[in-house]
């Protein structure tokens, strides 16, 4: 006779898991050696330099002081207060719905540009006046010319299509005294990036671009939605931006995108190629790297390097290249930086 089985013990229920407690991401790991936004920022140092940045200040999801970046208004003046603190720019406004951009990456290719010059200058920078850089669409924030100005003492020409935006940086430009440092045209042919734009006796040593990186209006906006998913800060409840960051359309987008503005971009650098040592841009895409470098070759440059950059989560990159052999790079070097430098 077969003993009857014991009672089975009843089942425990599962017990839900705890809930993840959120660990805070690297901040700015990876930002240039001298980069100045290392770390995380004091805010109470923050607000004393700038007091209307008390009233944006929160706690993060990780128990640190921050901003709430999906609020314009709080994004701005966070950049008002970083560029005081860190730059002495005393005074600092863009109009609404313009091109408000993180600072820590724009300082990134400032300082990986210096960088590119060093390189080509014994290993040091050049600095100073005799520094002359070129800003492609310097927009109302004038972002590159301050940092650029601040941390080097270049002198900045920067071009824009918007008069608005012009009209803009100018206000900027003029209070902090910086209109010998800084100058600011408008590129009169919306078709065109820097035919028309020069001088023909002018002379620079970089040229920087920011481009706009989508082909439409309604790419831009779902590659903001994209980045608020990201980001975790899709909420219902809550009104958020339709661009990130803000941003007109000549900032954010244009007929083929990123692709097509840089290609341009290379095709009439080839035409002032006597003009500029180094050109660059930014390019957002990893994927459009090939036609670049096809453009490139096709134009004739004689040199030209991809430089990677990050920043924290965010991944960049900028391509530079020149028509001037390393013969010609040394008789340019001798003639604007060693005698006038």
């Amino acid at each position: 006779m077969t003993a009857p089985r014991p009672p089975k013990a009843p089942r425990k229920k599962p017990q839900p898991a705890a809930p993840a407690k959120a660990v805070a991401p690297r901040e700015k790991a990876s930002l240039h050696p001298r980069n100045r936004h290392q770390g995380r920022y004091d805010f109470p140092q923050l607000i004393k330099s700038t007091p209307e940045l008390g009233a944006f200040v929160i706690i993060n999801p990780y128990g640190k002081e921050s901003i709430d970046f999906a609020n314009p208004a709080a994004v701005r003046v966070f950049n008002r207060a970083l560029l005081k603190a860190f730059y002495g720019i005393a005074h600092w406004d863009i109009p609404a719905d313009f091109l408000c951009p993180p600072v820590p990456g724009r300082a990134d290719y400032v300082h990986f540009l210096a960088d590119l010059l060093a390189a080509h200058n014994e290993g040091v920078i050049p600095r100073g006046a005799a520094v002359r850089v070129l800003d492609i669409g310097v927009g109302a924030n004038c972002i590159y010319p301050l940092i650029g100005h601040s941390d080097y003492r270049w002198q900045f020409l920067g071009s824009d299509i918007d008069t608005t935006a012009l009209a803009a940086a100018k206000a900027i430009v003029q209070a902090n005294g910086l209109n010998k440092a800084i100058g600011l045209r408008q590129q009169a042919n919306r078709k065109q990036i820097l035919l028309g734009l020069l001088e023909s006796d002018e002379r620079f040593d970089l040229t920087l671009c920011n481009p706009p990186f989508h082909a439409s209006l309604e790419e831009a906006t779902r590659g903001s939605q994209r980045k608020w998913r990201a980001l975790g800060k899709a909420d219902p409840k809550r009104k958020l931006p339709v661009l990130n960051f803000g941003g007109q359309a000549a900032e954010l987008w244009c007929e083929g995108g990123e692709a097509r503005f840089v290609t341009q971009l290379i095709g009439e650098s080839a035409q002032v190629a006597q003009q500029v040592l180094w050109f660059s841009t930014l390019v957002s895409k990893a994927s459009n790297l090939p036609a670049i470098q096809a453009a490139l070759k096709k134009v004739g440059a004689l040199e030209s390097q991809v430089v990677e950059m990050s920043q924290g989560q965010k991944q960049s990159r900028f391509v530079a290249w020149t028509f001037k052999d390393k013969a010609q790079q040394q008789a340019w070097r001798q003639e604007r930086w060693v005698q006038k430098g």
